[in-house]
Formats: structure tokens, C-alpha cells, sequence
């Protein structure tokens, strides 16, 4: 079924990502709670459409698509705009790009691994690093406007999720080279 309850709460993820940057830029105190609850609620909808899915026995090729396209989009989105307001900035935004290239990286070896009809299951730290990455973030959306002390927070939470980045990314990269060296002369993809 192509419009299932998790495959709807995935692109309801999708369709937060413009509210969530268009209340962030409104000039209002409430906006950035607004903001900031919007983006705990796109996360949350990631939870409840894995379990949905698993659950009901309605997981589906779209869902597999979309989810983690949905989850990227989410925290890039975020952290870009959280750099372009300033909330990040001079040595913390490293701390993003850590997390972004990290995204990308990941992205790159799934795709390259179902080719091979290898997965590349989420570990348990993995899940750790989302979850430090997403109250960092939320944490950074409210920031001032709920406490000076919560954007420092979100600051030291952001480092610990590019920190947890940096491993389970060293991780995953370490399981996708075991499999790029397995390639033999001559054969597709490897050297000719």
C-alpha cells in the first residue's frame, strides 16, 4: 500500500521541513518554540513510522526510500540554517559539517551495499548519535528564547553527536571498505 500510517508520517517529516525553517526566521520568541516544536515533532514521527511499520507489517519500497531521505533533509536543513543564523558558528560549525559529511557518507555506502545486496543495519550507537543530534538541535532552534543556557546546552550536545558521528561513521565506512575490497581485477567496478 503506497499511502500507509508510517509512509504518511514520513512525508509529514518531509512537510515540516518549511515550517520548521519559516517559523526559526520569524521575529517573534514564540516562533522559535514553534519552531523548535515542530522540528521534535518531524523527529518523533520517525520513531512512530518505524514502529507503525514494523508493528502492522506495512513496511514498503517507498517507505524504505523516503525515511532516511526524510531524516537527512530534516537535520540538514536545521543545521544549515542554524549555521546561516549564527546559532553555529566559528568552531562549532565544524561540529556540523562533521554530522552533514557523515550523512552523506552514509547515504553513499547503503547505495553502493544494495547493489551488492549487503545491508548495513543501524547499530545501537548509531541510535545514541540521533538521539544526542536531535535535542542538540532542538536545543539550538529555542535557544534564547527559552535560555541562554539551553543554546549552550544544544552546543555541548551538538559536539557529543559529531563526536558519536565521527565512530559509527568510522564504523559503517570500515564494514563498506571490507566489501569495495573484495572487488577482483576485471570484474564490474573494479579495476580493469
Amino acid at each position: 500500500m503506497l499511502f500507509n500510517l508510517p509512509n504518511l508520517l514520513t512525508l509529514s517529516r518531509i512537510v515540516a521541513i518549511p515550517l520548521v525553517v519559516a517559523c526559526f526566521w520569524l521575529d517573534r520568541g514564540w516562533a522559535q518554540w514553534l519552531s523548535m516544536i515542530l522540528f521534535v515533532i518531524a523527529a518523533v514521527t520517525d520513531w512512530f513510522d518505524g514502529y507503525f511499520a514494523r508493528r502492522y507489517h506495512q513496511i514498503s519500497r517507498l517507505g524504505r526510500f523516503l525515511d532516511p531521505i526524510a531524516d537527512k533533509l530534516l537535520v540538514a536543513a536545521a543545521l544549515v540554517m542554524l549555521v546561516d543564523s549564527g546559532t553555529l558558528r566559528g568552531l562549532n560549525v565544524l561540529a556540523a559539517m562533521i554530522i552533514l559529511a557523515r550523512e552523506i557518507l552514509v547515504s553513499g555506502l547503503r547505495e553502493f551495499l544494495a547493489e551488492l545486496r549487503v545491508g548495513l543495519p543501524v547499530s545501537a550507537l548509531a541510535k545514541w548519535k540521533t538521539g544526542a543530534q536531535m535535542v542538540a538541535i532542538a536545543a539550538l532552534l529555542v535557544g534564547d528564547a527559552a535560555s541562554p543556557y539551553v543554546t549552550q546546552v544544544g552546543i555541548i550536545l551538538i559536539w557529543v553527536a559529531a563526536a558519536l558521528t565521527l565512530i559509527t561513521g568510522y564504523d559503517y565506512l570500515r564494514t563498506g571498505l571490507r566489501h569495495m575490497a573484495e572487488d577482483s581485477p576485471g570484474s564490474p567496478g573494479g579495476p580493469s
